[in-house]
């Protein structure tokens, strides 16, 4: 899959393409709709996919300090999407400057002059241009003078029948905030990840016989509310069961808020320095002060547990699916 920065990273001899365009932030259940219509159209014309997406979070240029929580960086969004069958992903740089592009003008900048679009496929509350002014109507007779053609598909909607919200990011992220990870992984399609380089803390877990790597967090990442958690640790590749403390470590009176996962049955790891992914698979109890050191270690022992029955209880149903 190719990526880009910038239109200028475009190749100049690129034909027609199937575009989606959004910030895709999570790529949860309803973006792989929109971005597999859009592979599955590509497929269908003989022409490459391409998804657009902007960095920063237009929120940020628009209203500074709104920067929303991100459910997943850039690169991993792009792996994502890989995964999809996308060819191309095109990250345009998000300028004051650019948020004041015009509908047309946007059209005209970079569905036409650069991607040559002959489809774009896009969610029914798509906006676009300046001040959000561009809807899927206003995009859809923009194509009738640019020669390109609009799809609208609908975005799934959690919930039974009768009910529901539309699959979002925004909500997404409520419910990271809100602790409620199977409620997250029903929308991602996969277990909610936070990413960053390990660095070294208090170092009480290793004397506790527990050690945890201490992540340092990506900006603006959306980290789950304070409590422990069952999930994995992945390192190159390697994912581990994990169990997952956040929060500030009211044990020892902490102040600073921080994600830590201790991998399950295994030994020696030196993971400092090492860009790891932690993964939330379910929220197991609160953050809590024990009365003693003793009673601290029977409850890390029964988090363990805990988690280790959930993780097991998950990837045997993964494989039973799979075995279908």
């Amino acid at each position: 899959m190719q990526r880009w920065r910038g239109l200028e990273d475009i190749p100049e001899d690129w034909g027609r393409s199937v575009v989606t365009i959004g910030s895709y932030d999570g790529v949860h259940r309803g973006h792989q709709l929109l971005i597999g219509r859009a592979v599955a159209r590509a497929r269908e014309l003989g022409v490459p996919s391409v998804v657009v997406t902007f960095d920063p979070h237009p929120s940020e240029v628009v209203r500074p300090g709104s920067h929303p929580p991100l459910l997943a960086p850039h690169h991993r969004r792009a792996e994502l999407m890989a995964e999809l069958g996308v060819d191309a992903v095109l990250i345009l740089p998000f300028t004051a400057e650019f948020s004041k592009l015009s509908p047309a003008d946007f059209v005209v900048k970079v569905l036409v002059d650069k991607l040559h679009a002959k489809v774009v496929v896009e969610g029914p509350n798509f906006r676009f241009g300046h001040r959000a002014a561009g809807t899927v109507a206003s995009l859809a007779e923009l194509g009738e003078t640019y020669d390109y053609a609009v799809e609208v598909v609908d975005l799934f909607e959690r919930g039974t029948a009768g009910g529901g919200e539309p699959f979002s990011s925004t909500l997404i992220r409520r419910l990271v905030a809100e602790g409620d990870m199977t409620g997250a992984m029903e929308i991602l399609g996969r277990p909610h990840r936070v990413e960053g380089v390990v660095v070294r803390g208090a170092q009480r877990g290793r004397e506790l016989g527990y050690p945890t790597a201490n992540v340092e967090t990506l900006p603006h990442t959306a980290i789950p509310a304070d409590g422990v958690y069952a999930g994995w640790l992945e390192v190159d590749g390697e994912s581990m069961p994990a169990a997952i403390s956040v929060g500030t470590n009211p044990q020892f009176d902490g102040t600073e808020r921080t994600v830590e996962a201790y991998a399950i049955d295994r030994e020696g790891l030196d993971l400092y320095g090492l860009h790891v992914a932690v993964d939330f698979l379910a929220y197991l109890r609160g953050q809590k002060k024990f009365a003693t050191i003793d009673a601290l270690l029977e409850g890390i022992a029964d988090d363990v547990k805990r988690a280790r029955v959930l993780i097991d209880a998950h990837e045997s149903a993964r494989a039973r699916r799979e075995e279908r």
